[in-house]
């Protein structure tokens, strides 16, 4: 008796057991959706209480610059009137560091903030020294020279003398230090002293002198905490909501983000877009494919066809013009007036035509496209590699000695790609809260829900064995009746079962 008892206790507690199981995977099943993307919402949003506000405030993922130059083979040909030959040289890779300052977060739910880089150079990871010396075309004679195409011929001769008179050629030979930070150049004192404001170098004139240890302008964005909608979108830059390079409003405008985080869950139809200082405009890309990165979840983003096609293609586009060939962007109107252009690079995804024009040039997607792949669930990029060209417009101009007999041709002069991707601890720690904590939330219910309804059926299956020999035993079997009746009505209750009619005699 006392085990049955006991038995009955087990199968009640199991059951109880089972039930509280089930209602909490239930309720897990219900509320764990919702309370994760509470804490997602609560955790990318720009605020000091928020797990990915240190990660916005200094980016923990080492960044990279790689430059590539176009090393000018033959330019004395060049000046002759022959096809240009370059030698692809490098990659020159720095290591670039960022930190955000002057951080003000204002009343209309927006944060302002600048942004500072310095890059380092790597010469474990260059294929080559900053010492080493690069034939490109002289950008400042060419650039003059293309200014005054238009210009009376007396003013094109004396630009001619004066060029000669401070040696300054076509090409040049220089470092690539002198080329990305900057040399002296006596042409830039007199353009600055006789033409105010003309260029943005006050000393020295490199590609990337007035990026090092410099900000990238005063952005203000949306942190997020008050209207999750505008989450990380530009609202100002330098003050300014659209800016004036370009011919059309839509090209002015300054959409998008301010490039390292975008709104949360994400979809295939999501696409990026953010403000790029450099470009000085804004850049959309488009989803492309899945992926997975050391264990997380991506989606790639990538260039659109229409990224850099000109406005006979791609009709919105017809604000960055005057145009070219289809794939390269005109920029001389936010680079000083220099005819510069900008593109992927080796001109891929451009009209052949411009590959075809110099020789040296061979555009593939695997080495020259770019990509950014972002963790849908959050936005934060995990892996990205931006690939951009400079390239200039050159040409003889009637009455500039320097410029000889050059055909018209655009001419690569660099490419560069800013590459990052998410390592070490901040890896770890982010796989552990934002991917591996939500799995096991997510399959955990399902386990809790089925080891619920398991527990549940133990009761009711003790319930079905125990009552039914118990309900045999207590009818007895009409086999052993005979034997077990001794009284004397015996026979009487004998002929009833049997059917046969009594006997009347006693």
């Amino acid at each position: 008796m006392g085990s049955h008892s006991r038995a009955r206790r087990v199968a009640a507690a199991l059951g109880f057991a089972g039930l509280l199981c089930a209602v909490l995977g239930v309720i897990m099943i219900v509320m764990v959706p919702s309370i994760i993307k509470q804490q997602v919402l609560k955790n990318v949003r720009i605020d000091p209480s928020s797990l990915s506000f240190n990660m916005w405030k200094e980016i923990p993922v080492p960044f990279y610059l790689s430059v590539y130059f176009f090393d000018v083979v033959n330019p004395k040909e060049i000046l002759q009137g022959q096809k240009p030959r370059v030698q692809e040289r490098g990659p020159y890779v720095y290591r670039e560091f960022r930190h955000k300052s002057n951080i003000t977060f204002n009343d209309n739910d927006t944060v302002s903030f600048l942004e500072y880089r310095s890059f380092q150079f790597q010469p474990d990871k260059s294929r080559g020294l900053e010492s080493d010396s690069i034939v490109m075309p002289n950008i400042l004679v060419l650039s003059a020279a293309m200014m005054m195409e238009n210009g009376p011929m007396s003013l094109k001769l004396i630009m001619t003398l004066a060029f000669s008179t401070l040696g300054e050629r076509a090409f040049m030979n220089r470092t690539v230090s002198e080329i990305m930070w900057g040399y002296e150049d006596p042409l830039i004192h007199i353009i600055n002293k006789y033409f105010p404001n003309t260029f943005p170098f006050k000393g020295k004139f490199g590609l990337f002198a007035e990026l090092n240890n410099s900000d990238s302008g005063l952005f203000t964005v949306f942190t997020g905490v008050k209207n999750f909608s505008r989450i990380h979108l530009v609202d100002k830059w330098n003050g300014i909501s659209k800016v004036n390079f370009w011919h059309s409003d839509q090209c002015n405008m300054i959409n998008g983000t301010s490039g390292q985080m975008w709104a949360p869950f994400m979809t295939p139809e999501s696409s990026l877009e953010f403000y790029s200082p450099e470009a000085c405009r804004s850049m959309k890309l488009i989803y492309k494919e899945q992926g997975v990165f050391e264990g997380i979840p991506t989606f790639r983003f990538v260039a659109p066809n229409t990224l850099f096609a000109n406005g006979s293609i791609y009709p919105p586009n017809e604000g960055f013009c005057p145009c070219r060939e289809s794939g390269i962007q005109n920029v001389s109107t936010c680079r000083f007036n220099a005819p510069l252009f900008l593109s992927h690079p080796h001109f891929y995804n451009a009209d052949p035509v411009l590959a075809e024009a110099v020789s040296g040039l061979h555009p593939n997607p695997e080495e020259h496209s770019l990509f950014l792949d972002i963790h849908p669930v959050t936005g934060i990029p995990m892996n990205c590699s931006v690939k951009l060209q400079l390239s200039l417009y050159i040409k003889s101009v009637k009455g500039v000695g320097q410029t000889g007999k050059i055909e018209p041709v655009i001419l690569p002069l660099m490419w560069f790609g800013e590459s990052g991707a998410m390592e070490g601890e901040t890896l770890q720690t982010f796989y552990t809260q934002l991917v591996l904590m939500p799995r096991v939330l997510h399959y955990g219910q399902y386990v809790l829900l089925a080891l619920g309804c398991v527990l549940l059926f133990i009761p009711i299956v003790y319930q079905i064995r125990s009552q039914g020999p118990k309900d045999a035993a207590s009818q007895p079997s009409l086999a052993t009746q005979p034997d077990q009746l001794s009284s004397p009505y015996t026979p009487l209750l004998q002929d009833s079962l049997s059917g046969q009619p009594t006997n009347p005699k006693l």
